[in-house]
């Protein structure tokens, strides 16, 4: 197990819990929305404050940060686009009639979830309501979004002509134990996922490979083709609600109540790793370069080595749950409940997995090189001696 790590920077500026961290696409800054009803911006080269959005008129739910423009949403029904630059509010976005709990910004298209019931879709630069989506007996906490031409043939595209100007879908999970999936430019409902008996906290979309994967209260993640709303697999290990997902090269993770982080073969179902140590709820995670980062419910971030499962570093410092991590340059940024921003050096665990990653692809081209020249001696040698020799190189692979 790990050391224990220090924080290189402690930002306190909030002055209310810090309910998401939000990282722009070109790494250069932060965004933190917070119970105190505010947004701030942070540079990543200086970790200073260089923004600070006011105008909510209660706790700020969520955020995104785009390059130029931040978006947050909040518990006083609306949604608010920032100028990074100027800190100036450019739109309000009004409609939802209770909390809005999530947003997400998909081209020229902001769609939002709310404990109203319903989903909406905005136009970014109009600050106009283009679509609702209604449908859910209950509040929806989650989206994802996709177009229909990353997964759909031709021939399988609906034949309505609304429909084919715009093959936009929307996703969305919800309290009332259901996903939907929507076509944006209709609002009409293309399919409904049934299966889950608890509410659905999570979606992660693999569009290529047309999959969808949900996380519920119901100890579950569930997968699904997203064109014919299949249920293709269930995992069902966890032992309390799944929190969150991450999915990386085909192996789904998962962080769960249970206190566990479990990591899935997507393509089998297999379970093939449980990664513990967590002493509450596993309310963030995060892999970065054969690293897994985890953030919990009792005031640590992790580090796990994601391979074998072995804990390498605690990051200890917060007084309440840790709500979400960002990574950016081997610095860990972790916003938490008790209001703070904290940032981590993880440069050295990062060389060290770099060695290591070195060292296992080194012995796998030793013995994938010295398994041809083997079967090069075989062929000459006869299949006799190839077949003990391939025996042996078996006990030694192992």
């Amino acid at each position: 197990m790990g050391n224990s790590g220090s924080a290189v920077k402690v930002c306190t500026d909030h002055q209310g819990g810090i309910n998401w961290l939000s990282l722009s696409p070109d790494g250069q800054r932060l965004l933190t929305g917070s119970e105190d009803g505010t947004a701030r911006l942070w540079s990543t080269a200086d970790s200073q404050c260089h923004g600070h959005f006011q105008g909510h008129e209660s706790y700020i739910t969520f955020c995104h940060l785009e390059n130029e423009a931040a978006f947050t949403c909040s518990a006083d029904h609306t949604i608010r686009k920032w100028d990074v630059m100027t800190g100036q509010c450019l739109a309000i976005y009004r409609g939802h009639t209770s909390i809005v709990n999530r947003i997400l910004v998909a081209k020229d298209y902001l769609f939002s979830g709310s404990y109203d019931r319903t989903a909406r879709c905005w136009s970014v630069d109009k600050e106009k309501q283009i679509q609702e989506f209604r449908g859910h007996r209950n509040c929806v906490l989650t989206l994802a979004h996709y177009s229909s031409r990353d997964v759909l043939e031709e021939e399988e595209e609906e034949e309505e002509e609304e429909e084919k100007v715009s093959r936009d879908l929307l996703v969305t999970g919800s309290t009332d134990c259901t996903v939907k999936v929507w076509w944006v430019s209709s609002g009409r409902c293309y399919q409904t996922l049934l299966g889950h008996t608890g509410a659905v906290l999570c979606l992660i979309l693999d569009a290529p490979n047309r999959e969808l994967f949900s996380g519920s209260t119901d100890y579950t993640i569930r997968t699904w083709n997203i064109v014919t709303g299949e249920q293709l697999k269930v995992f069902k290990e966890h032992q309390g609600s799944v929190i969150c997902l991450e999915l990386v090269n085909r192996h789904l993770y998962s962080g769960s109540a249970d206190r566990t982080v479990k990591c899935w073969l997507v393509d089998t179902g297999e379970r093939i790793q449980t990664y513990k140590a967590h002493k509450h709820s596993v309310s963030t995670l995060k892999y970065h370069a054969g690293i897994l980062f985890t953030g919990s419910g009792d005031a640590c971030a992790r580090a796990f080595n994601s391979k074998s499962g072995v804990l390498q570093k605690i990051f200890r410092g917060h007084k309440f749950i840790i709500n979400c991590i960002q990574i950016h340059n081997e610095l860990l940024y972790t916003a938490s409940h008790d209001g703070t921003l904290r940032i981590w050096d993880i440069r050295g665990i990062c060389k060290r997995n770099k060695r290591r990653l070195k060292k296992e692809r080194s012995a796998q081209g030793r013995s994938s090189q010295k398994g041809s020249l083997s079967r090069l001696f075989n062929n000459k040698v006869g299949c006799m001696v190839q077949q003990e020799n391939g025996e042996h190189e078996a006990v030694e692979l192992m």
